[in-house]
């Protein structure tokens, strides 16, 4: 028998899964578990993943929430022979080194994108530095993401950034709304480099920061890295993993 640990989020019909499933397959502790199975959307499963990377564990998520492309469709029979059969995909995350008004540094994970969203009525302006030299000097918009290639479906996709091949070592630079340079959508860029966004005029155009949305107010720069020390294992029934997903998302 497979050790399982169920978690959920707060949705109703994720909390009654939560309660058949744990009942009906003896669920442990998270720390005595060998899968967690996560119970919700794709926002619960990024929750999970980063509430848990500790762990070393592999999560395997089912879909109980409205978007589901990191989850696996909902069933509650024949679990075990699911995750015993299940594919794994390794992903790392990216590294965020945010700067505040005040001075402070804030530190933060995200497996799917780092955004910078103007926090005002005017557009950001930005200064975008790779690997230490400046590749622009302005860039007016409403803001700017670096995704992976786990997340370039997500919010990047939807800022009309490229879907990126899950196994590519490339990241992707995402403009929203640039209005200079005109129409600038982005760039891609290597997986190990590392790009700082430098925020000017910040009283008169103030800037935030999120990682899988977690906030930085009022940031003044803000450096993105991807981080291979840090490893999170998702599951996924046969034929129906990142890479295939994401080709299928581009043939819709």
């Amino acid at each position: 028998m497979v050790k399982i640990a169920f978690a959920a989020s707060d949705a109703q019909i994720a909390q009654r899964a939560f309660e058949r499933l744990s009942a009906q397959y003896k669920a442990v502790p998270l720390e005595e578990a060998e899968v967690i199975v996560a119970l919700g959307g794709d926002g619960f499963m990024l929750q999970t993943l980063h509430g848990t990377m500790h762990l070393d564990t592999p999560v395997y998520g089912m879909n109980c929430g409205t978007i589901g492309f990191l989850m696996n469709e909902f069933r509650e029979d024949d679990l075990i022979e699911r995750l015993r059969e299940a594919e794994e995909e390794v992903i790392n995350p990216l590294s965020m080194v945010a700067c505040g008004e005040d001075g402070r540094e804030h530190k933060a994970l995200a497996i799917n994108e780092v955004s910078l969203l103007r926090a005002g009525p005017q557009a950001a302006k930005l200064r975008v530095s790779i690997d230490g030299k400046i590749r622009m000097d302005e860039l007016v918009c409403d803001g700017v993401l670096v995704s992976t290639p786990a997340g370039s479906t997500a919010y990047n996709y939807s800022a009309r950034g490229p879907i990126l091949p899950i196994g590519s070592d490339v990241l992707a630079l995402t403009a929203m709304a640039a209005f200079r340079p005109r129409r600038w959508r982005g760039a891609l860029l290597p997986s190990a480099a590392k790009v700082r966004f430098d925020v000017l005029e910040p009283e008169k155009r103030p800037v935030m920061a999120d990682a899988d949305s977690r906030h930085t107010d009022k940031v003044l720069w803000v450096e993105i890295a991807s981080e291979p020390k840090v490893k999170h294992r998702i599951l996924f029934d046969p034929g129906h993993g990142l890479e295939e997903r994401l080709l299928r998302e581009q043939f819709v």
